[in-house]
């Protein structure tokens, strides 16, 4: 439990003090997004399939402050450094470097209480090497529909 208020702490504090490039209004959206994806995504892994759970098998409180308040602002840390106007290459690179971060958190996060949180069913630390790319892949592409929606918005205004 230690790791988890840190951490929303840490998060919260660089996502704020650093998203420069990011909007309000996109925050918001992927605040929302991250939440509305991380929720459906658990109510079948965490609760149907118990491939993990935070805290206690089932819905508890403590729970809902890793959904609301942990993820959100890494993914807007994440989006903030991406480097949309480099190589693919180099693209490809920030993903794996932040692959690789998901990876040893998540080790953290399974550390026995009062440190850790996180409790594994099925589900093994490896799956991630797959699952967080794809994840970070999903949510660049709804940052980028956000960015498009934002531009017909401003030339609708335009003309």
């Amino acid at each position: 439990m230690i790791l988890l208020f840190t951490s929303i702490i840490l998060f919260n504090l660089i996502a704020y003090k650093y998203s420069k490039r990011l909007t309000q209004n996109q925050i918001c959206h992927i605040w929302i997004f991250t939440i509305s994806f991380q929720v459906l995504f658990d109510i079948f892994m965490e609760y149907k399939y118990m491939a993990y759970w935070y805290f206690d098998k089932g819905v508890d409180w403590l729970g809902l402050l890793a959904h609301i308040f942990l993820i959100p602002p890494v993914n807007i840390i994440f989006l903030n450094g991406f480097p949309s106007r480099s190589s693919p290459l180099r693209q490809l690179v920030y993903i794996v470097l932040w692959t690789c971060f998901v990876l040893i958190y998540e080790y953290t996060t399974i550390l026995p209480e009062p440190i850790g949180f996180f409790h594994l069913g099925w589900w093994e630390v490896w799956y991630d090497i797959f699952v967080a790319p794809a994840l970070f892949i999903i949510l660049l592409g709804y940052y980028k529909y956000i960015l498009i929606l934002e531009k017909k918005v401003l030339d609708s205004r335009n003309t």
